[in-house]
């Protein structure tokens, strides 16, 4: 009798221990998302410890600084042209953003800086280093503003790459990518900068036409040739508005401003061009006065 009575005081204190170890306070946030190691790029990915505050992590803070002496250059990545922006002007973007980590935590970004994937930074392919902007994810309605510092992402259907605690903050970091809206912030109120009569083009996804596109150029399939890439939709209609501010602002022949469908998407392009150095300063000429992320193309 007495062993069996032992027995049931030990299993209720077990059963107690239990349900005190379960319970979390409700107001503790829930553990940064992980993916499986399988799900990135290389050996990107989380940290293996993160720290458990990121939630606490503030946003970046919009500063007046100088543009960076050299990070600000044109360059080329993977046979990919790039202008960077020369001087800080409004730009809004809808896109996909991705989120880099461990694989680059520790290592120097385009500024010389160092990444730290737990900061609040991003990379940028044409931004002026640096500079702010707020990122507003469109699943989750969640923003942030981080500082871009570095160059990048290299792929055509990414606009933006975040640091690991930007992308906790918005939930993207289980699905690892996600539609964003990305929009610069003035550095003295924090404020997002006035588009003006800049209107927000947004890609979205593209439905089965039957009609003819008599406005489409297609691609010259012979030998390669130098463009200017002012945007890339879905949307045919959102295409056209593009190319029409284009020609209207920037006083281009129209013979060398169009829209071709590459793929499933409608990129405005401005050229060919002679050579780089041409479509490099149309590229500025289009960041400054459009507010876009040009880059030069070879095709």
């Amino acid at each position: 009798m007495t062993r069996k009575i032992l027995t049931l005081l030990l299993a209720a204190g077990w059963l107690a221990g239990c349900s005190s170890l379960g319970s979390r306070p409700s107001s503790a946030p829930p553990p940064p998302e992980t993916r499986s190691a399988g799900g990135y790029y290389l050996d990107d990915g989380p940290g293996a410890n993160p720290p458990p505050n990121l939630h606490e992590v503030p946003d970046a803070v919009p500063r007046d600084e100088p543009l960076h002496r050299f990070a600000n250059r044109p360059y080329e990545v993977m046979g990919v042209s790039y202008a960077p922006m020369s001087e800080r002007a409004p730009l809004r973007q809808t896109g996909t953003a991705s989120w880099y980590g461990r694989r680059y935590h520790g290592k120097k970004t385009s500024s010389g800086e160092t990444y730290d994937m737990y900061g609040m930074t991003a990379a940028h392919p044409t931004l002026p280093i640096p500079s702010y902007v707020k990122v507003t994810s469109l699943d989750t309605g969640k923003s942030v503003i981080v500082r871009v510092n570095d160059r990048g992402p290299f792929h055509s259907d990414r606009v933006i790459d975040l640091s690991y605690t930007a992308a906790y903050k918005l939930g993207l970091l289980q699905k690892g990518s996600g539609r964003v809206t990305v929009e610069t912030v003035g550095p003295e109120t924090g404020a997002v900068t006035p588009l003006a009569e800049i209107a927000p083009l947004e890609a979205v996804p593209l439905a089965p036409v039957e009609a003819p596109r008599p406005a489409i150029a297609q691609q010259p399939a012979a030998a390669a040739r130098i463009y200017v890439q002012l945007g890339a939709f879905g949307s045919l209609d959102n295409a056209q508005k593009l190319l029409s501010r284009a020609r209207e602002a920037l006083a281009i022949p129209v013979d060398l401003a169009h829209v071709a469908l590459v793929g499933d998407l409608h990129r405005v392009n401005l050229g060919p061009f002679a050579d780089r150095d041409e479509a490099r300063n149309w590229a500025e000429k289009s960041n400054a006065a459009l507010g876009v992320a040009a880059i030069t193309v070879v095709r």
